[in-house]
């Protein structure tokens, strides 16, 4: 459902000289919007960002927590049965406002879950009974603090170079 409200464009010599900063600061709402003319009184349509139904979030909540298939993710969220449900809930996963949620739902269990690895690798690093382990561990742990090694490449060349270019 999209919620619309006209808003007339105030005088645009006086408080907007540049149609486009007015737009701008639309934009900085975080709405989309349409210059329309509306029975001769010109104004913005701000459309409200599409919102998400309860068995949208609930599919993409599931496929986020569990990692489950579409289409038990589809089940559990409420949609049809069987293949119909699959196909509405791909379809809804198309969806640009779904996609959006869908991310930031990822973006949160990742920092959630970095804690969780972070302290894996510290305790690998010096628990592991491998040394191999505890090497590559220790290692990525500096990498990722900002301490890789510089790379190193030594090439040895003997002998003679020549190049011919025939141009005919």
């Amino acid at each position: 459902m999209v919620h619309c409200v006209l808003h007339p464009i105030p005088t645009l010599s006086n408080t907007y000289p540049n149609p486009l900063l007015y737009q701008q600061n639309y934009n900085a709402l975080d709405k989309v919007f349409h210059i329309v003319h509306k029975k001769g009184v010109r104004g913005i349509l701000l459309l409200d960002k599409l919102r998400m139904t309860k068995r949208q979030k609930l599919l993409i909540d599931t496929i986020v927590a569990t990692g489950c298939s579409v289409k038990k993710a589809s089940e559990i969220a409420g949609y049809a049965k069987g293949e119909s449900g699959r196909v509405t809930a791909s379809k809804t996963l198309r969806l640009p406002h779904v996609q959006e949620y869908m991310q930031q739902r990822v973006r949160e269990s990742i920092g959630l879950n970095a804690t969780k690895a972070s302290n894996k690798m510290l305790e690998l690093s010096t628990n592991a009974k491998s040394e191999y382990v505890q090497l590559e561990a220790s290692k990525d742990i500096l990498d990722r603090a900002g301490y890789k090694p510089v790379e190193k490449s030594m090439s040895l060349v003997q002998g003679n170079i020549s190049v011919s270019i025939d141009l005919t």
